[in-house]
């Protein structure tokens, strides 16, 4: 059953406020993350972050970045009852803000973040647009 598009209702006309309410919740951007930099691609896949998302909000977040546009749902290969999504452009457009996410956290919650997000923060540091680049060509 393809998801029906429906006429978003915008707070503002705030570009920071409008992008919130179309997908300013975490686990919009969480689903995003693990799309690109983690490679999940099943809800199976989702289930089993860390975060530890309920299958009712799973479900609710696939379906909406399904309407706006930012994920692709398609039956997988090989067991059609399993649903594979995969980013847009639109949905990968949002990967450099994730990433401006991990470089803020690297800087301000050092102590707190694993390893992985640290290194991927110094590469970004680095080479910012080659680490993008990187990812985004790696999920896609």
């Amino acid at each position: 059953m393809k998801a029906k598009k429906k006429k978003e209702n915008f707070r503002s006309d705030c570009p920071i406020s409008s992008a919130l309410d179309l997908f300013g919740d975490k686990w919009s951007l969480l689903v995003i993350r693990d799309l690109v930099y983690f490679g999940e691609r099943t809800f199976k896949d989702f289930s089993n972050a860390d975060e530890k998302i309920s299958s009712a909000r799973l479900s609710d977040r696939l379906c909406k970045l399904e309407v706006l546009d930012l994920i692709i749902k398609s039956n997988h290969p090989t067991n059609k009852k399993v649903f594979v999504y995969r980013l847009t452009e639109k949905g990968m457009d949002l990967f450099p803000v994730i990433a401006e996410y991990v470089r803020w956290s690297n800087k301000y919650l050092n102590d707190h973040i694993n390893e992985p997000a640290k290194q991927f923060s110094k590469q970004l540091e680095e080479d910012r647009e080659g680490t993008l680049l990187k990812f985004m060509q790696k999920s896609s």
